[in-house]
């Protein structure tokens, strides 16, 4: 009888640690579940609220031609505003376009040298370094493209504004070239080493090796880190409005200075009266640096997802 009793009072305990068990991970995943949910809805949230404000202005109050292709944009002129964002595009392409001649030879440069040269500690430490730059607040890069290269830029090429295209698209390809690095290193290393095997096997050097065989092999990644660079410059906001000078050209010099989408919506949301046709017109902007950023993306995560199906 008394062994019955301890049996018993075992299989109990065993079944109340396996319902214990069975709440536990049923919890958990209720957790996840509820987080993975609110970060979707958290998104469309976002996206609802910006063509809500936005859309209605674009389709009612404004001419879409005059719109995508005047270079004036004056909303608070009482005579007659004008809602033209043909010199903001031009501003930030200008300004993204330098800037991915500066990280892409940086990006690659590296990521070539971490993934095939360097070994050991010296790649690891490189690795780390290349995650630190990617975390400086963007905030910081402004102020340096504010107060060491603006004065640097009047002294050596004798320009009377250093806060132009060329100090915004430095300090843009400066940002852009540590995530670009970090997905190009993952290219290259996800080529297999059979590939490089067959290359040295065939009397290969490192150069011809890595240019006539790795580099083609990874070229959708590097495609994927080049566009996701792009898409970085397009969406930059803090950086760019402190460096660009914040003037409304269609730049024809790198010393011109430009404004930029972002820096647009930053800086005159908080002056504008909820509502208003201004109000409204940045919201517009905002619909249009979405979807820019939005294409550039999906074709970076497409491209990037074939990789890893190769």
């Amino acid at each position: 009888m008394a062994s019955q009793s301890v049996s018993r009072r075992r299989s109990l305990h065993d079944a109340d640690r396996i319902t214990l068990s069975w709440l536990v991970d049923k919890t958990a995943q209720l957790i996840l579940f509820i987080a993975g949910i609110s970060a979707i809805l958290f998104i469309l949230s976002i996206i609802i609220f910006v063509f809500e404000q936005g859309l209605g202005f674009l389709i009612r109050e404004v001419d879409l031609v005059e719109f995508f292709t005047s270079p004036y944009w004056e909303p608070t002129d009482d005579d007659e505003p004008s809602y033209g964002v043909l010199a903001l595009v031009a501003g930030t392409a200008s300004v993204t376009g330098l800037a991915m001649l500066v990280a892409i030879p940086f990006s690659l440069g590296a990521a070539i040298y971490i993934s095939e040269f360097a070994t050991g500690k010296t790649r690891e430490v490189l690795k780390i370094l290349v995650e630190l730059l990617a975390a400086i607040p963007s905030v910081v890069w402004g102020f340096i493209g504010l107060s060491i290269m603006n004065p640097l830029i009047i002294k050596l090429f004798d320009v009377p504004v250093g806060l132009n295209v060329l100090n915004a698209g430095i300090i843009l390809g400066l940002m852009a070239a540590p995530i670009m690095t970090s997905i190009a290193e993952d290219a290259l290393k996800a080529v297999p080493d059979r590939y490089r095997e067959a290359a040295e096997a065939l009397g290969a050097t490192r150069w011809e090796l890595i240019y006539k065989t790795v580099l083609p092999a990874a070229r959708n990644g590097l495609l994927g880190a080049v566009l996701l660079g792009v898409g970085r410059g397009f969406g930059e906001t803090m950086a760019v409005l402190m460096a660009t000078g914040h003037s409304i050209n269609i730049p024809t010099s790198v010393f011109d200075s430009v404004r930029a989408l972002t820096a647009t919506i930053a800086a005159e949301l908080g002056e504008t009266a909820q509502g208003s046709d201004h109000y409204q017109a940045l919201f517009a902007i905002g619909i249009l640096l979405f979807t820019i950023t939005f294409i550039i993306n999906l074709i970076a995560d497409l491209v990037i997802r074939d990789t890893r199906k190769g």
